[in-house]
């Protein structure tokens, strides 16, 4: 009997939350939904027909092992905010879909001592605790690594990356009693050392914050998200999500239809450039003839920019899925 879907996933988006509650000033704006938009982003994507998968059903699609239907995309929140659990998890729990959280295993229970430094009123937010995470993962949410105590993994020497990468592993493992087998950069930023590190402390996966669509043939350590900030409208994210990046912006809109009527009038394959958000100049083409890129620099949280190592990615043979979910 078949049992695949009538129409197969070629691609799957990820999308990633922060924080969601009330933002204190601008700079909290950017990666701080509220409560009600969040609720309006879910209803977009609800209308729009597609469906949440959880991350190992992602990750076995990725290697071969699953198939999941078209306009399936992966929630993920990183950082594990407590205004998840006050204002995300009662929604997503009533709609019955299921998200993966980020967690900085070495600040369970505690706030973003991270941020502090960075945010021009001084303030910080709570965090997860034990009981709020053990709830959540009882109605299917995924808890996975984000380090220790989120430092820029570049910038730290090889013993520390290993403490911070090997050592959040062990915490969370010991906290759900599950293996913990994905990562997410802290500012999504690593480099060649930092790869090979998250490789041989044990992860299968991990997660970058370079936009664009996860197709089967992508790193599996350079996974892609499109960043969701406070500012998107519904209709903003669905742009997003339809055109693989971080512009939401109805001018994104245009210079796509644009350039396919373009296209079709001179009878010349289409190539699509996406700019990047705000002071973001990096444009990648989509289709047409290739011709040299410029580097790219994407969004990190906390405001910070980083470039993203450049050349092929390496083919990573694909391994046994966990028998369970949290």
């Amino acid at each position: 009997m078949n049992t695949r879907p009538a129409t197969s996933a070629g691609r799957v988006t990820v999308l990633m939350y922060h924080r969601v509650g009330s933002a204190t000033n601008e700079w909290e704006s950017k990666y701080c939904v509220s409560a009600g938009r969040f609720a309006s982003h879910m209803k977009a994507l609800q209308q729009r027909g597609m469906q949440p998968c959880s991350v190992d059903e992602f990750v076995g699609w990725l290697d071969g092992s699953a198939v999941l239907p078209d306009k399936t995309f992966l929630l993920t929140f990183d950082d594990g905010f407590l205004g998840v659990y006050e204002h995300a998890f009662p929604l997503l729990a009533t709609m019955g879909w299921r998200a993966t959280m980020f967690l900085v295993s070495g600040l369970i229970g505690r706030e973003d001592e991270w941020c502090r430094r960075e945010n021009p009123s001084g303030k910080s937010h709570p965090l997860l605790g034990r009981r709020e995470i053990e709830e959540m993962a009882r109605r299917g949410f995924s808890f996975q690594s984000h380090s220790r105590s989120h430092p820029d993994l570049t910038k730290i020497d090889h013993r520390a990356l290993a403490d911070e990468l090997a050592g959040a592993r062990r915490d969370l493992e010991d906290l759900l009693g599950q293996p913990v087998l994905y990562l997410a950069y802290p500012y999504g930023r690593y480099d060649d050392t930092v790869l090979e590190v998250a490789r041989t402390s044990g992860y299968d996966a991990a997660f970058s914050v370079q936009p664009g669509f996860n197709r089967r043939d992508v790193d599996r350590f350079r996974l892609r998200r499109l960043d969701v900030f406070g500012t998107d409208t519904a209709g903003a994210l669905l742009r997003k999500v339809t055109y693989g990046t971080n512009d939401g912006s109805w001018w994104q809109s245009v210079r796509y239809y644009g350039e396919r009527i373009t296209a079709r009038l001179t009878n010349a394959p289409p190539i699509r450039t996406i700019r990047r958000p705000n002071d973001e100049r990096g444009d990648r083409p989509i289709g047409g003839n290739a011709f040299a890129l410029r580097p790219i620099q994407y969004h990190t949280e906390c405001r910070s920019v980083h470039a993203q190592p450049q050349g092929p990615p390496p083919t990573h043979p694909a391994r046994p899925r966990p028998s369970h979910s949290p």
